[in-house]
């Protein structure tokens, strides 16, 4: 049985793709800052892999008359290699100064797979997304600084199983979260072998989920806004018991340590 919310019908994705956005200009002379787009994943851990091929990933005017193609990649990523904290640069490069409201990854219809218990299924891409995953960004370019860009692909909602069909579709679901106005949490699960899935839970919603490292239980959960949460471990092995830290507060763009979580068994 999938566990952890292969829903019915919507899947996961997560890329990790180096990008190189083509420039508007160099030195401050021209006007331009830099815009870095950083990638992670929440984790699903119903899946060994998420392989998801990317076209180009676009930047929306800023009068919003048209996109501007930041990157051409072509190519197929595992989105699962982007957990625990990880990240990877899909793109970094001068834009003229001023705002930019949106970005755009654009996906192929075909290409993309979901591994099940070593079974390698193929995934689609609906028609009406092929125009692609637009999201809001409202980003500030300004002379000589940097905007980064977090995005965090939900994969535990974005990949669908197609009732009883047997065939998976990608309804990509991604959070976008300017990053200089974040923090952290990190920790650590003992025992590591009760393989938990860590989450960041504030007024019923999960905004941050990670696995554990298996090896040594560390975790980190990123792009969090300042404020209060709740750290939910869920171990996936059932002799363990699921543990819970109340309160843990987050502050921009510092990492609230919050030492080892004990998980009691059964």
């Amino acid at each position: 049985m999938l566990r952890n919310k292969l829903l019915t019908i919507p899947f996961a994705i997560i890329v990790a793709f180096s990008v190189l956005f083509t420039g508007c200009g160099t030195g401050s002379d021209t006007g331009a800052g830099t815009m870095t787009v950083e990638m992670t994943d929440a984790p699903i851990d119903s899946a060994d892999a998420v392989n998801v091929f990317i076209e180009r990933v676009e930047v929306q005017s800023q009068d919003g008359s048209g996109w501007i193609t930041l990157n051409e990649p072509q190519q197929e990523y595992n989105l699962l290699e982007l957990v625990n904290g990880a990240t990877a640069v899909i793109g970094s490069s001068e834009l003229e100064e001023g705002t930019y409201n949106q970005i755009r990854l654009v996906l192929s219809r075909d290409g993309h797979s979901v591994v099940v218990d070593g079974n390698e299924y193929s995934m689609k891409v609906p028609s009406g997304a092929q125009t692609g995953v637009k999201l809001n960004v409202n980003a500030e370019i300004e002379p000589d600084i940097e905007y980064v860009l977090l995005l965090d692909f939900e994969a535990s909602k974005s990949v669908v199983k197609a009732g009883a069909s047997g065939m998976y579709l990608l309804k990509p679901v991604i959070r976008a979260q300017e990053k200089a106005i974040t923090g952290n949490i990190a920790g650590t699960v003992d025992p590591a072998d009760a393989e938990p899935v860590v989450y960041a839970i504030a007024n019923s919603d999960t905004l941050s989920s990670t696995i554990a490292n298996t090896s040594n239980g560390e975790f980190k959960l990123i792009g969090l806004e300042e404020g209060t949460y709740d750290v939910s471990v869920d171990p996936r092995n059932d002799n363990y018991q699921p543990e819970t830290v109340n309160d843990v507060d987050v502050t921009v763009e510092e990492t609230n340590e919050i030492g080892t979580v004990e998980l009691s068994s059964n």
